[in-house]
């Protein structure tokens, strides 16, 4: 399956981070809000993702609910997948970039499956 990764597009100062996921026939919009100062380490505090169909029409989750919360295990799971994204060495290019994204997009991919009629 194809897929475009847009990672970190945020306001500068801001404390949430949006990155998508586009696939050829939806896409998945990730929420992370993070708490802290801009000066001191900002601490990841929760994430929300949702499916959108790709003309924005909001997909709802098996529950009927629009968007859901990483919770647990998982969210420690993206945590450190969303680390290594942001990580000196990907930026860089010290690793290779290819695995870390298809990483990252697997495991949301796996939580849209679980979590999502589609």
């Amino acid at each position: 399956m194809n897929y475009t990764l847009e990672l970190n597009t945020q306001e500068p100062g801001s404390n949430l981070v949006f990155n998508n996921i586009v696939f050829d026939s939806f896409k998945v919009n990730i929420v992370e809000r993070h708490v802290g100062s801009m000066r001191s380490r900002l601490k990841l505090n929760h994430v929300l993702f949702k499916v959108r169909t790709l003309d924005n029409e909001l997909i709802n989750t098996k529950a009927g609910n629009g968007r859901i919360k990483i919770k647990g295990d998982d969210f420690e799971a993206y945590q450190k997948a969303a680390q290594v994204l942001s990580s000196y060495e990907y930026k860089n290019k010290l690793i290779n970039r290819k695995e870390a994204e298809e990483n990252y997009v697997h495991f949301i991919l796996r939580l849209v499956i679980s979590n999502y009629q589609l």
